[in-house]
């Protein structure tokens, strides 16, 4: 894979390819890694140009080999500790929550970009929002602390309860918790 052709093919637009259309053979493993923080990696050195990984995320799809970069003729995996997006704003107006993650990928939460929840490398149930051909984005700590501040508290007849959040006329659960917990950590 040559960046800098990649470069001057996709010049830096805002535009993501089509790379749900292209079906080019698995080239192989390429030695990039996606940190859960969202910090892209090449032979285990940030890169040093930003436009790098913005380009590579946009030629980003997750498929039956799992996450892969891919161009018309190429398709080399990666590896994603987590989640491969990080959203790092969240804003609300039209009856919607929308997030923006760290290339400026800007997702509405509504049933085509659900948010859900799902275990963390450390084992730890987080929210996580559908972005674009079978990618997500997990919530930075900021965007989630301030989808908290506007989600309800409802307790379910099994004594759970869960932190939701409302968004473009659904509602999705930010975290689940036994009531019971809670009200023990209150009294110590």
């Amino acid at each position: 894979m040559n960046i800098d052709r990649l470069m001057q093919q996709f010049d830096g637009s805002a535009m993501i390819p089509p790379v749900e259309q292209w079906q080019p053979a698995l080239s192989g493993d390429i030695d990039i890694v996606i940190q859960a923080d969202g910090t892209w990696l090449h032979e285990g050195k940030p890169f040093v140009r930003l436009a790098i990984p913005r380009l590579l995320a946009s030629l980003l799809r997750r498929d039956t080999d799992g996450y892969c970069l891919v161009t018309p003729v190429e398709r080399w995996r990666v590896t994603v500790a987590d989640c491969p997006f990080v959203a790092v704003e969240a804003d609300f107006h039209d009856d919607a929550w929308w997030l923006t993650t760290q290339f400026d990928d800007v997702v509405r939460v509504d049933e085509e970009h659900p948010l859900r929840l799902s275990k963390t490398p450390e084992g730890d149930l987080a929210p996580e929002c559908a972005v674009r051909f079978g990618l997500s984005a997990r919530l930075h700590r900021n965007v989630y602390y301030r989808l908290v501040e506007q989600a309800t508290l409802s307790e379910a007849d099994d004594g759970e309860c869960q932190c939701r959040l409302y968004s473009a006329g659904s509602w999705y659960v930010l975290g689940q918790f036994n009531a019971n917990d809670v009200m023990l950590g209150e009294e110590t």
